[in-house]
């Protein structure tokens, strides 16, 4: 089976950069993956429709009072300076601006007077790999501010059902557009599973067939990308369950349903999890019981052969004693004698073995 990676980031790497710092100190933690940072702004109203990039994050400022509901699309966390003029601007607590630039940070739900605030990992497929990255969303009356690591994302149809125009995304306000981003993360985590089952099924068939010492190598990789993904998701169950009954003005009754929605895809997510977990589990017991059957099989073999020859062994041993006088020494057929009376000897325990059904 061909190697496949993962990429997980470790949740205590790089965390020693913060060590004696006072809390809401903003200081990147994680690995820097892209160059500069990159801004793209989407304006939409029912009727209209803007979307640009951004030289400068200041130039995303002026829609934040607008009417219309707006979306800050930021990639790239490792400018802090960026995050702190956001977080003047749009008035996020320090501790907030702490965590999205902390991208060991565990997934979140934060209700303020005047937004919200999460923290997700999105996960999709990459060149058959499964790609992990952090997104925090800040969420205000008619703003979405999204914060991702690195381009790439599962967004792709949302923005593109905003283009189009022709769902019920353009009637509705910024919750609508923040439980559209949710939805998308979680669906994503189907097509992550799919892939761990398509896996799953390929280990088992070669189990079956031929197990190869590579894979217990396989299967501890699989079983640590399940780890991964259920720290993932059971948070995330807590962070949908309080975004659908919090009581914030910014969510609208009509979208708690959607949001019930995406509470339900996420369970369905959980349990298909703890199942591969307990495939996963059962899998290295397969594989040492396959090897043992295998082994017993040789066995099995090598002891039948050894209990045929041992009576030929004992026979050959009596006439080749060094004794001057053995009667059959000097009969003239006594050699073809002897090979007839080892055919019939391996030949009678041949079949007796086969009546006994063990070969």
């Amino acid at each position: 089976m061909g190697k496949k990676k993962m990429n997980i980031i470790p949740f205590a790497k790089h965390a020693s950069k913060k060590a004696g710092m006072s809390p809401g100190s903003v200081v990147f933690v994680g690995k820097k993956k892209i160059a500069k940072p990159q801004f793209t702004l989407i304006d939409y109203t029912n009727k209209t429709f803007v979307q640009k990039k951004l030289k400068r994050v200041e130039d995303a400022f002026p829609f934040k009072n607008l009417p219309s509901v707006t979306w800050l699309d930021i990639i790239g966390l490792h400018e802090t300076q960026v995050i702190e003029k956001i977080g003047k601007h749009f008035e996020l607590h320090p501790l907030i601006q702490e965590d999205i630039v902390n991208t060991n940070q565990r997934p979140i739900f934060e209700d303020s007077d005047k937004y919200l605030f999460f923290v997700l990992k999105m996960m999709h497929i990459e060149k058959d790999d499964v790609v992990a990255e952090q997104v925090s969303i800040v969420v205000g009356p008619n703003f979405v501010i999204s914060f991702q690591e690195r381009e790439g994302d599962v967004f792709d149809p949302i923005r593109e059902r905003i283009e189009k125009g022709r769902y019920v995304i353009r009637e509705r306000e910024s919750d609508y557009l923040t439980y559209a981003l949710i939805d998308s993360i979680v669906d994503h985590y189907f097509l992550v599973l799919e892939k761990i089952g398509d896996t799953i099924e390929s280990i088992e068939e070669e189990l079956n067939q031929d197990p190869s010492p590579a894979i217990v190598a396989a299967i501890h990789k699989l079983k640590r990308e399940l780890i991964f993904l259920r720290k993932s998701v059971w948070p995330l169950r807590e962070v949908v369950s309080k975004f659908q009954k919090c009581e914030s003005k910014i969510v609208k009754k009509q979208t708690h349903k959607y949001i019930g929605d995406v509470y339900d895809h996420i369970v369905q997510v959980i349990d298909t999890i703890e199942s591969y977990k307990d495939t996963t589990s059962g899998m290295m017991d397969m594989y040492l019981s396959t090897v043992s059957n295998k082994m017993n099989e040789i066995m099995k073999v090598l002891t039948i052969f050894a209990a045929i020859f041992i009576p030929l062994t004992f026979l050959a041993g009596i006439y080749g004693m060094n004794f001057e006088y053995i009667p059959e020494l000097s009969w003239p057929f006594g050699y073809f004698f002897a090979w007839i009376l080892f055919g019939l000897i391996g030949g009678g325990m041949l079949l007796f073995f086969r009546k006994k059904k063990w070969i």
